[in-house]
């Protein structure tokens, strides 16, 4: 079956390449506001944009509310985050923190997130995180303003945390982290099975 992207309608589209490219790492996102209130949302538009220097980039969809998230607001006002990486263990509980609460109320309270300060820049961090990446904004681009349209967020990591656990001879160990992908819908993909395949 072939689809003529023209003739879809918004939320078509949406569920054509939200349930296609999977499964997509979580950025559980920590902010602050200008008023110090933590801010905690999971997003899925999420990789790395650069090594050298290391950049990672999410992407926010405007709601069809066509209202905008804490998050983008508080890192356009601050410029600082915390990316969490979800795991196994984090799942239910970070998927508690995707309610939509008022600006005012905190994710990290409404969801009895256990936190930690971070090294180097002022959000909280989620202390069970197994691998977290503090970051200033670097760059946004608006692809639109009306439903489902996108905002590329460009972050420079400026620290990175890793669970002792987790860090061996230079590298995180992959079988261990457990790390949670998404799927289309309301769909996670977790899997225990891990695969090594040497490039030819």
């Amino acid at each position: 079956m072939n689809f003529d992207i023209t003739s879809l309608g918004n939320q078509e589209k949406y569920r054509l390449l939200n349930g296609g490219v999977t499964p997509r790492p979580v950025a559980w996102i920590s902010t602050r506001s200008q008023d110090g209130v933590d801010n905690l949302a999971p997003y899925s538009f999420f990789t790395v944009a650069s090594c050298t220097p290391p950049v990672l980039l999410y992407t926010q969809i405007t709601p069809r509310t066509g209202l905008g998230k804490d998050t983008l607001e508080n890192l356009r006002e601050t410029g600082e985050c915390v990316v969490n990486i979800v795991n196994t263990e984090l799942l239910e509980i970070m998927n508690a923190t995707s309610a939509s609460l008022p600006r005012q109320q905190s994710e990290f309270d409404h969801a009895a997130v256990d936190y930690v300060s971070s090294h180097s820049v002022s959000p909280l961090s989620v202390a069970q995180s197994p691998v977290r990446y503090e970051c200033k904004l670097r760059d946004s681009l608006s692809i639109g303003d009306t439903p489902g349209a996108g905002t590329v967020m460009l972050l420079d990591v400026i620290s990175v945390y890793v669970r002792d656990d987790l860090y061996s001879e230079g590298i995180i160990n992959q079988s261990n982290i457990n790390s949670v992908g998404k799927m289309g819908g309301d769909g996670y993909h977790i899997s225990a099975d891990y695969i090594e395949l040497e490039r030819p």
